[in-house]
């Protein structure tokens, strides 16, 4: 088999090994593919990997030979999945590698918005605490987590391993899910965010969940909520979350991800006030991306051995 890696730069910026990959066949990795070399590079390609790459209808229409799609992420919605099984081409993605990375992260984004130990230790650094008559001095209010009610969009292996930390941290959860439950921690949309002082995304961006959150949606949440999204931008009317900060309208927000990325030197959460945002990097430990190599290549092997893993257009 031949395997084309789209944009490998991100997963394996070169501390890893793609062995497992190329015990396959030839394998050519690119660290970043141009959208119009999509067609070209992929063009005699049996399998294509890619992390952010697209690979809408039109590209896959041109790439005859091609039999399956990998994912290098969970979300797969760069992939057309409706053309690719109309195609015949197999959809794969790695789910739960990233899990115990995500939750770390969005208390890491919880932490800073609530203890802002980024901001304080700056301070120090420039000379404050230094130049201070007082022992101690703090910045805006320091906010503590236990009783506080954690609301979790999304109630998957990610939602349900941030509820585990939270509850760690003696907070109270509250979850929603596509799926009906007889859970009592599951309520609707609607007392979630009324309820909630951190709600944390972490549901798929489908047509249904896109802008989830807008400006009707942040008005029903507390004045001294925080927002944390670590799931896809896509999920937050970004405009209107900027509008809303600078309204003071809610508490803050932490992000990890965002509508366009890299996103451009104007974005207007960028200049928002209360505004934590990390450069999508909730996934990318090395033990992450270990784990998501090993399992791209068990993927590739169970299609080789026409027992398919994984798959998401089936």
């Amino acid at each position: 088999m031949k395997i084309v890696v789209l944009d490998g730069f991100s997963a394996n910026p070169g501390d890893l090994s793609w062995g497992p990959l190329e015990a396959f066949g030839q394998c050519t990795v690119y660290d970043r593919t141009p959208f119009t070399e999509v067609s070209i590079r992929a063009a005699d390609a049996d399998i294509v990997l890619t992390n952010k790459t697209p690979l809408p209808a039109d590209v896959l229409a041109v790439l005859p030979r091609l039999r399956m799609i990998g994912v290098l992420a969970t979300g797969y919605n760069i992939v057309d999945v409706e053309a690719a099984k109309r195609q015949g081409v197999c959809v794969c993605n790695v789910p739960g590698y990233s899990t115990p990375n995500v939750a770390q992260a969005v208390f890491a984004l919880i932490l800073e918005l609530t203890n802002r130990t980024g901001h304080h230790a700056e301070s120090v650094r420039e000379g404050r605490w230094s130049r201070a008559i007082d022992f101690c001095y703090w910045d805006g209010e320091l906010v503590e987590l236990n009783g506080l009610t954690l609301g979790i969009v999304g109630y998957g292996k990610i939602g349900q391993a941030v509820a585990t930390v939270g509850r760690a941290f003696g907070m109270r959860i509250l979850a929603h899910r596509r799926q009906p439950t007889s859970d009592p921690e599951c309520v609707d949309l609607e007392t979630l965010f009324s309820q909630s002082d951190i709600v944390s995304l972490h549901c798929p961006l489908t047509p249904e969940t896109q802008q989830l959150i807008s400006a009707a949606r942040l008005a029903t949440m507390k004045p001294s909520a925080f927002l944390i999204n670590t799931a896809r931008g896509g999920l937050v009317n970004e405009e209107d979350l900027a509008a809303a900060l600078h309204a003071g309208q809610i508490a803050g927000a932490g992000l990890d991800v965002l509508s366009v990325e890299p996103p451009p030197a104007n974005h207007p959460l960028l200049t928002a006030p209360r505004c934590v945002i990390t450069p999508h990097i909730a996934w990318a430990t090395r033990q992450a991306r270990v784990r998501l190599l090993e399992r791209t290549a068990a993927n590739i092997s169970a299609f080789a051995m026409g027992q398919p893993e994984n798959v998401v257009n089936p």
